[in-house]
């Protein structure tokens, strides 16, 4: 006898990974735009990290996602959205695989003053087959980019969305979600034709 109930049954769950480098605002985008207190699995820095987690172009950084951050959003009754935000280090790389398990599809954060910290992140989707877009976080005094130039410079498939974002507005958070759940959809069809 199968013990769910009717309502549980009813729910239906989007899981969606927020990737990308140290340091790149993963933590504060799905703060930004979770409706429940986001579920961060945050640790101090330490000593030993001095020289593997380069906090040159963000100082102020004094913490470290060790295993994920973890938000929602409820689009309406029996419909939410599950945020996962991976760890940035590669060290903490083994937790990916579980992590992207029957996710939708994924936002690759990425900042323009470090742009090679997303390399990884991109490989990683692309290795997978997981639909993603690239979503350029604006940091306080960091050049703007044309997306089609960072697109270039990152060597990405014609298909692959690149946007602007500002990980910390809720707005701007919702329409990167928004422009990563349409470009999953047109994946769909242009993998089915």
């Amino acid at each position: 006898m199968d013990s769910m109930s009717s309502d549980q049954e009813d729910q239906i769950a989007i899981k969606i990974m927020i990737a990308g480098g140290f340091g790149v605002g993963k933590t504060t985008l799905v703060g930004a735009i979770s409706e429940i207190r986001t579920l961060r699995t945050e640790s101090s820095m330490t000593k030993r990290s001095e020289g593997v987690d380069d906090t040159g172009l963000v100082p102020e950084k004094t913490t470290t996602t060790v295993a994920m951050d973890f938000g929602r959003i409820t689009l309406r009754e029996g419909l939410s959205i599950y945020l996962f935000g991976t760890p940035g280090q590669d060290r903490f790389w083994f937790m990916w695989d579980e992590l992207a398990t029957g996710a939708l599809g994924a936002v690759v954060l990425a900042d323009t003053r470090r742009l090679t910290d997303c390399f990884p992140a991109v490989d990683y989707f692309e290795q997978r087959g997981l639909p993603f877009l690239v979503a350029v976080n604006q940091f306080d005094g960091a050049r703007t980019y044309d997306p089609e130039r960072v697109k270039t410079a990152l060597d990405l498939e014609p298909h692959v969305p690149v946007l602007i974002c500002d990980a910390r507005e809720r707005t701007s958070a919702k329409q990167t979600l928004v422009s990563l759940v349409k470009h999953v959809m047109k994946e769909k069809e242009r993998t089915a034709s």
